[in-house]
Parts: structure tokens; C-alpha cells; sequence
């Protein structure tokens, strides 16, 4: 009987490690694939997870080094490269049709993931990038030989979003790529599939977060400067033209920073410096201190009218206070729109100046946030304190 009863326990036991790691392997790859509340991939969560080598990315997404020519999985113990020379990709195969080779120590191409349901939204993500047009919800269940109630409820469980609207900001993400490259946007539209233009400024002005000519200008002719400081969230980075203020960044080093808002505005004149500066840089960073909690700086970034609703309704949210971005969706006046309000979020160009870590999910849960969730955690946190205070 003891023994029975010890190899029940242990088998309980191990369930329950089995069912921890599957909970885990979901979130992370999650917030890996997540294009409801947040950037398909949030990058600066992807660098965390490199330079703390987490085994827990494994299989989710593998990163290239520039000057080396080698991709690897993120728990790689070979010595990490600088940020400015790593790229991201979600599997190996991006990597190596991107010219990257695999690892020898850490063989990212070699290992299947231990999750048969990762293993399979990872084999209908791969059949969605390879296609255009990406093949609907029924043939991508006979391909993969199971239903599609069955496909379409464990890809929305696992990557948090559903094949068609993977697809969909897959098609964004290759067309913003091409365009930036310095195609023109005829070229791209029909090569991230695009069958039309009316398509593509239909679906994708809403993701892009401008127009199409507008990004493919990259900021041309536009005069930012910027300035960084230190702050109580690591760097903050705040970048004005004559208008506004047109970017607050928050990150670990200047260096990320100003990489960041390059590639925002590949075209524009970018100039570190400034006295007009000054005045936007210390109400932040007051704000940050709970000394300025109403922030009214003018701002200049680009918007559709959908971003510019979400917006400004975020901006009349107190300080110390959150909605959900279903409350927000209703005070638009759109309540179907949950996940175009998480979208409009993600693409916040102005950190706290547009308080977007101020919206979390229905259940309370924090949601995304482009700077990092421990960012928005404290943030929440502080403002709560002080606006009680």
C-alpha cells in the first residue's frame, strides 16, 4: 500500500510540473505572438529573455547575431552579442531564409518543443508565413488533419489570437518590412499579399498607425530632437519636433533608445539636444516622481482618426486609476472594438504623456505594455499609492 500510494503521489505530482510548464510554455509564447494587446513581437521582452538566457522562450522564437552570422535559441550560454547586432524571428526557418546559420552549442533548428499544441500552432504559423494569400481557417485544418474548432480554439489558447488575424498582422508586419526597406508600395503591397489597394488601405492604415505614403516617408522631411535621462523606470527618451513632442521611450540604455526612435523615423533629421527639450524632460520626469500627475504637453505623431478616439479617451483617465479596454471600446462609442482599442495601445508612440499603461484586461490581469510589464506594474502601483495619498 505504501508503495502504491508513493507512486500515485508521484504521478500527481508530476502532472502537476507537467500542467506549471505547459501554463508557462502558453504565456510566454503569448507574449511572444501576441497581436491583440500588443506589437506581434515585443522586442524589448524578447531582449530580456536573451540576455537572461531563459529556457522558458525555447522554442518560441531564436535570435540572429549581425557580425556572426549564427542564430540561436534564447538559453544559449555562448557570450551575448550587443543589442544594435541581434534580430528576431519566430522559427529557425526565418532565420536561415534571412542568411543565418544554426548554432553548433545550443542547435536552435534541432529540438521539437515538448508541447504537442505548441508544436502544432508553431507548424500552422509556418504554413500561414509561406502562402499568399494565407489559406483560411478550413484548409489550414485539412492540412494539418484535425478540425477546425479544434485548430482555431487551441491557436487562440496558445498564441492568444486567431489564424486569421495572425495572418492578418503577418501581412502588416511583412508589408511595414518592405516598405521601410525602400520598396515602393505597389511592390510590397502585392508581395506581403495584398490583392488590392483599396485592401490595403482598408485593413492595414488602422495597424500601420499612418498611411501608407506617409510610411513609406519614414518622417521625411520632419526635424526631431531628443533628449535622455535617468529616471525611476531605467531611461526615458523624449523626442519633439516644432509641433510636440512626437516620442517618450522608456528602456535600459540610450543606446536602445535612440535605435528605437531611428527606426521609427528612419527619414527624419535626428538631432540629440536642445533647450526646447528641457520643459518636456522635467514635467516627465516629475510626473514619474508623482509631482505632475496631469500631463498636457502638445504632441505631434501620426494618427488615424480611430488611434486619435482611443487616444484621447485614454488621456482623460485619472491619475491612479485603469479601465479595461472593453470600458474603452464603449466610451468611443465602438464596443465591439476591444481588440483594435488594444491595438491602438500598442502603437502609443508617446509613453505617459498618452497613458496607455493605464488600460488592463477584463479579469484585471495587466495585459501588454511595449515598455515591459514590470514598467506598467510599477507604474500602477505608484500612481495608485500617490493618488490615495
Amino acid at each position: 500500500m505504501v508503495t502504491i500510494k508513493r507512486n500515485s503521489d508521484d504521478h500527481n505530482e508530476t502532472i502537476r510540473l507537467n500542467k506549471e510548464t505547459q501554463v508557462s510554455k502558453a504565456v510566454a509564447i503569448k507574449n511572444a505572438l501576441n497581436a491583440e494587446a500588443g506589437p506581434l513581437i515585443d522586442e524589448a521582452e524578447l531582449w530580456r529573455a536573451v540576455e537572461s538566457k531563459d529556457a522558458a522562450f525555447d522554442g518560441l522564437f531564436v535570435f540572429a547575431v549581425t557580425s556572426t552570422g549564427v542564430y540561436c535559441r534564447p538559453s544559449c550560454p555562448s557570450r551575448r552579442a550587443r543589442r544594435d547586432r541581434v534580430q528576431f524571428f519566430r522559427l529557425p526557418e526565418g532565420a536561415e531564409r534571412a542568411g543565418f546559420r544554426s548554432c553548433k552549442r545550443c542547435k536552435p533548428d534541432a529540438a521539437p518543443s515538448p508541447d504537442p499544441h505548441v508544436e502544432l500552432v508553431r507548424k500552422a504559423c509556418r504554413i500561414i508565413e509561406s502562402r499568399q494569400p494565407a489559406p483560411g481557417l478550413d484548409e489550414l485544418s485539412t492540412e494539418l488533419g484535425i478540425s477546425q474548432f479544434h485548430l482555431q480554439r487551441v491557436f487562440k489558447r496558445i498564441a492568444g489570437v486567431t489564424p486569421r488575424q495572425y495572418a492578418r498582422a503577418r501581412r502588416v508586419d511583412e508589408f511595414k518590412e518592405r516598405v521601410k526597406r525602400g520598396d515602393s508600395i505597389v511592390g510590397a503591397m502585392y508581395d506581403a499579399g495584398y490583392g488590392s489597394s483599396s485592401r490595403l488601405y482598408e485593413s492595414a492604415t488602422e495597424e500601420l498607425g499612418m498611411t501608407p505614403a506617409e510610411l513609406r516617408r519614414g518622417g521625411r522631411g520632419m526635424q526631431i530632437n531628443f533628449a535622455t535621462a535617468a529616471c525611476s523606470l531605467g531611461r526615458i527618451l523624449v523626442g519633439a519636433t516644432e509641433k510636440g513632442v512626437c516620442a517618450v521611450s522608456l528602456g535600459e540604455s540610450d543606446k536602445e533608445l535612440e535605435s528605437m526612435l531611428k527606426s521609427e523615423y528612419p527619414e527624419a533629421k535626428i538631432t540629440r539636444g536642445g533647450k526646447s527639450l528641457d520643459h518636456s524632460v522635467a514635467l516627465l520626469l516629475d510626473h514619474l516622481q508623482g509631482e505632475q500627475p496631469h500631463l498636457d504637453l502638445p504632441i505631434d505623431v501620426q494618427a488615424t482618426a480611430f488611434q486619435r478616439r482611443v487616444w484621447e479617451e485614454l488621456r482623460k483617465i485619472p491619475y491612479g486609476d485603469t479601465r479595461s479596454y472593453g470600458d474603452v471600446a464603449k466610451a468611443i462609442g465602438s464596443p465591439s472594438s476591444v481588440r483594435a482599442v488594444a491595438r491602438a495601445c500598442a502603437t502609443n508612440r508617446v509613453a505617459l504623456v498618452i497613458p496607455c499603461h493605464r488600460v488592463i484586461r477584463e479579469d484585471k490581469s495587466l495585459g501588454g505594455y511595449k515598455w515591459g510589464l514590470k514598467r506598467k506594474e510599477k507604474l500602477l502601483k505608484n500612481e495608485s499609492a500617490r493618488a490615495q495619498r
